[in-house]
């Protein structure tokens, strides 16, 4: 996978003593994210991935409003394992799993969950801002992932700037998706019509698009048919 274009920790911002990193876009979208997810998370039970999860900032924030669902915080990039540990300690959240290390590369990017050592079948995979900033079989293993993974009725919801109908949905987000490709021209944003391509092919379709703030998408994808 793909290093983040900011890797946290390096962007100049204060690191705790234990590890525990900040990330600015948490302070501004945890809330509106959770209010997108509160519908389908806040009285479920089971597991949840988050894929992904950076500092860790989410999934314990998500884990306290969700308290019978059981977390599973992932990422690849060894500083961003001790902040989500660091928060998981920090928060003293129960329901937050140690993080487990993923690359989505590979489509059996939980093995965890067939050798008994982390989760059952998933209620639901969260990631956020991934599917743009990592090449392009990121997001196929992503979704090829979660298709294996999901229980009958769970859903995968991808948040970020997504294309609709081969058009950004804002300047910015061009000006954006301009800048990904100027510094990896594998990274960018992507297209709803590809994802819904790619997830028709592992069995998902998109069952519904949330608008957020800041022209960002949550992407809700559950079992085809």
């Amino acid at each position: 996978m793909a290093d983040y274009v900011v890797q946290f920790g390096q962007d100049g911002r204060r690191v705790e003593a234990d590890g525990r990193l900040d990330a600015p876009a948490y302070h501004r979208n945890f809330e509106a994210i959770w209010q997108a997810l509160a519908p389908y998370l806040d009285r479920a039970a089971g597991d949840v991935v988050e894929v992904g999860s950076g500092t860790g900032q989410h999934v314990v924030e998500f884990a306290r409003r969700s308290p019978d669902v059981t977390w599973w915080p992932s990422d690849l990039n060894e500083a961003h394992l001790k902040s989500i540990d660091a928060w998981r300690m920090h928060a003293q959240a129960g329901n937050v799993r140690a993080p487990v290390r993923i690359d989505l590369t590979d489509p059996a990017w939980c093995p965890q969950l067939q050798d008994g050592s982390g989760p059952g079948p998933l209620s639901a995979v969260f990631c956020a801002n991934v599917v743009h900033i990592a090449p392009w079989n990121v997001a196929e293993g992503l979704l090829a992932g979660a298709a294996k993974y999901l229980q009958p009725d769970g859903l995968l919801f991808l948040y970020g700037p997504f294309k609709q109908g081969g058009q950004h949905t804002a300047v910015s987000n061009a000006v954006f998706d301009t800048s990904l490709r100027n510094g990896n021209p594998e990274w960018g944003v992507r297209d709803v019509a590809d994802l819904e391509e790619v997830a028709a092919g592992v069995g998902l379709a998109l069952q519904n698009t949330v608008a957020m703030p800041a022209n960002n998408l949550i992407l809700v994808f559950g079992r085809a048919g």
